[in-house]
């Protein structure tokens, strides 16, 4: 049976093992810019042992940032600092990856260790976007509803963004589709009331994701692949679900999807998450075995034996490491050796490391 530690292939790119990175915004960018935080935080966890890092939520237009803060893939000049980024990913053999996204209707909104509430126009804020002109609740900005011209440009916004990343030598890239950013406002019925071709039934709610998806895609050298997260449940009656999601997921594999990264929730606020070790995993199961295409599992996974049992009961092809790594970036050295698995570390780190541990 396949474990922690097993490689994993997904077209051109073959993991050293499991262990991914899950995109974690930081909220430290001006004008969507890498910087040296960028630069120390994603090369830390490549150093730990993980086999891909991904940035974190990279906006694909300004109006798409979360935070004035968040990091940005919306202009040409960004591409040199997020280079820098692969490049140093790459001088310790990890392959990098770049999630891109936009937070439609959540936008411009301050930081968590600020609130997350709505920032005013004169204090740095902007009206954000979304599928209709409903905010997601009282502390968030009021959206204005988007016309056909708009969809139509944030198509042509993460077009620009995939070419961006291809020219930044990302290895792997990710379509945030989840935590009811823009794309799962238009998936679940809770959000979207939308009366026109984008709206309604599950075939005009799922156009958005479909036509962004295709549009990504063919930006990307066949050799790329083309992850997806994906909120798999609003967790309320009603709302978008997992049979919804398996049946997206068939449908984003016929796109030239390579792995659905199964997490929920997000899309409103008014809901009670069953928040457990592994609370997610069914989700990465179900999708996995109904959709017959590879999964993420991510949440709440935080011990090496749960991690390792995940893969070996196929329940999931990969796990997403979130705040564990922050806690800990050399997790996955830790979990080799609990595990009882000899995997290459930095040279310069051999001296530390159990006997007969290979250098990398």
């Amino acid at each position: 049976m396949p474990h922690l530690f097993d490689p994993f292939t997904l077209r051109g790119v073959t993991l050293a093992n499991r262990i991914v990175v899950s995109p974690m915004c930081q909220y430290s960018s001006a004008d969507g810019f890498a910087g040296e935080w960028h630069l120390v935080h994603l090369a830390s966890r490549a150093v730990g042992g993980a086999a891909l890092v991904f940035t974190e939520a990279t906006a694909v237009a300004a109006e798409g940032r979360i935070s004035p803060q968040d990091l940005g893939i919306y202009r040409d000049e960004h591409v040199d600092g997020l280079a820098g980024l692969v490049r140093a990913i790459h001088s310790l053999r990890c392959p990098a990856g770049i999630q891109l996204a936009h937070a439609g209707r959540k936008g411009s909104t301050t930081p968590p260790w600020q609130g997350s509430t709505a920032i005013a126009a004169d204090a740095g804020g902007w009206q954000p976007l979304g599928p209709t002109d409903r905010p997601f609740s009282s502390t968030y900005p009021l959206p204005r509803a988007m016309t056909l011209p708009d969809i139509e440009e944030a198509i042509a916004h993460f077009s620009a963004a995939a070419a961006r990343a291809v020219d930044a030598g990302f290895d792997v890239v990710e379509l945030h589709a989840a935590h009811g950013y823009l794309i799962p406002e238009f998936l679940s019925p809770l959000v979207n009331t939308r009366s026109d071709g984008y709206g309604g039934s599950f075939d005009n709610r799922v156009r958005l994701c479909l036509a962004i998806v295709d549009a990504i895609r063919a930006r990307l050298p066949d050799r790329m692949p083309l992850l997806v997260r994906i909120s798999a449940s609003d967790w309320k009656e009603g709302g978008w679900d997992i049979d919804q999601s398996i049946e997206l997921a068939r449908r984003l594999r016929a796109r030239g999807a390579d792995l659905i990264d199964c997490s929920s929730g997000g899309a409103v606020p008014d809901v009670v998450i069953p928040l457990e070790p592994g609370y997610q995993v069914p989700f990465a199961e179900r999708i996995r075995q109904g959709a017959g295409i590879p999964t993420g599992a991510v949440g709440l996974i935080t011990e090496p034996v749960q991690a390792n049992a995940i893969i070996a009961g196929c329940r999931a092809d990969v796990v997403l490491l979130a705040r564990e790594l922050l806690r800990d970036p050399y997790w996955p050295l830790r979990a080799a050796r609990e595990l009882g698995h000899l995997v290459p570390w930095p040279i310069q780190y051999l001296r530390a490391a159990p006997a007969r541990t290979p250098a990398r």
